[in-house]
């Protein structure tokens, strides 16, 4: 137990030295050219920071359009790239079908203050959680909950994408051995990373207090992950076998 604490200790007293500070940003869209935009680039905003585009058609109504995804900075200008959002989707109303146009605002770092964790044990997630006052951290248990229901012991980018959005979340953050990363969450490129020490042991596929999660009986292609920081750095293109 003091060996477990004290390397605790460690990940602690070198993790998360910076805090993390990544405010909303809004401008308008200076150009739009087959399928994606031009806008002015700031500090703020980094490769793979995400958001939304808004369509002014007056009278004080500003809809959601599409999402924007930023895919290059140069030049003090910044490209981005859009997508469907659907992170408000509901059954009974449709996807809005106007395309994004020059002087349509664009929000990003959208939800940045909304943050699920992914952690190894639950010390760890204690001390994420304080180390960052200023995210709202959603309970990993919800995340559980929906790896419990869909048998998904081995969680993939899609499954984090769905469980921010029905927790209204643009960021996760995945602490791993010696490193603990912020990305988005749809873009999954990691946004600021932070040294940290070594991990004394894990729970799989990450801490919760939804107990086991097991997969059907006669899906043999959907098993456990036996390797927590393997499988966390695939996710976040960290290592050099991503697909």
């Amino acid at each position: 137990m003091k060996r477990i604490l004290l390397i605790l200790s460690v990940f602690l007293a070198y993790a998360f030295g910076a805090e993390f500070n990544m405010p909303r940003y809004e401008t308008a869209l200076l150009s739009v050219k087959d399928g994606s935009g031009e806008i002015t680039d700031s500090p703020t905003i980094a490769v793979g920071s995400s958001g939304v585009v808004m369509h002014n058609f007056g009278s004080g109504a500003s809809p959601i359009i599409a999402r924007a995804v930023v895919t290059q900075k140069s030049a003090g200008k910044a490209k981005v790239r859009f997508e469907v959002f659907d992170m408000l989707a509901q059954e009974a109303l449709p996807l809005p079908k106007i395309l994004p146009s020059s002087g349509d605002k664009v929000i990003l770092n959208f939800l940045y203050d909304r943050a699920i964790i992914v952690a190894p044990n639950a010390e760890i997630y204690e001390q994420v959680i304080k180390a960052f006052p200023n995210i709202n951290f959603i309970h990993p248990d919800l995340g559980g909950a929906y790896l419990s229901y869909n048998r998904k012991p081995n969680p993939s980018r899609d499954d984090f994408r769905k469980i921010c959005a029905q927790n209204s979340a643009g960021l996760i953050f995945i602490a791993m051995d010696k490193q603990g990363v912020f990305a988005d969450c749809g873009s999954f490129k990691p946004l600021r990373t932070f040294a940290s020490g070594s991990v004394a042991y894990y729970q799989l596929p990450f801490y919760s207090r939804v107990g086991e999660i097991k997969t059907l009986i006669w899906d043999f292609t959907n098993g456990p992950i036996s390797d927590y920081d393997k499988h966390y750095r695939y996710l976040l293109g960290l290592d050099s076998d991503e697909k």
